[in-house]
């Protein structure tokens, strides 16, 4: 009788990815009426960017940079490890469970269910203090805001713009 240890077959070994997203909302009349709104993501990978957005239309401010974190998770084709980074404290701070959600119970069910399929620490940044890619974010989310649609050519002058950069 011989005995022995079975090894069975290779296994392979998995990576995971580790991404950057850099978003922002943006809400043309917030508070006024009929809104005008959009959400951008900024999904960076080893120094190179692709820019994502979707129109809104009637939304707060709120609601827009939940979505925009929605977009940028939601776009990963992968489980991921996600470095997001968002202006927004509310979103920040909903996520880290420090806020509650009092309100836009359904941005947030999307918001939740697109983050559960990655490992994502969130960030809050400063907004319009001058990084490159949160402004970029910023710029585009009011331009489709104020478009009314996500135009392909604004997208791709966006991740131009940003070129090839390591965060």
């Amino acid at each position: 009788m011989r005995l022995g240890i079975n090894i069975g077959e290779p296994r392979e070994i998995l990576t995971v990815k580790s991404v950057t997203i850099v978003c922002d909302g943006s809400s043309l009349g917030n508070g006024r009426g009929n809104t005008r709104a959009a959400a951008v993501a900024v999904l960076g990978f080893k120094g190179h960017w692709k820019v994502v957005g979707e129109y809104l239309g009637n939304a707060t401010n709120q609601q827009a940079e939940i979505a925009a974190a929605w977009v940028g998770l939601s776009n990963l084709k992968e489980p991921c490890k996600v470095h997001l980074m968002s202006d927004s404290r509310y979103v920040v701070q909903t996520m880290l469970g420090n806020f509650r959600k009092k309100t836009n119970q359904e941005w947030w069910n999307k918001l939740e269910k697109a983050a559960s399929k990655h490992d994502v620490t969130w960030e809050w940044t400063k907004g319009h203090a001058g990084h490159e890619i949160q402004e970029i974010a910023d710029k585009t989310a009011r331009k489709i805001a104020t478009l009314g649609r996500v135009d392909r050519s604004l997208l791709e002058d966006a991740v131009a713009d940003i070129g090839v950069t390591e965060l």
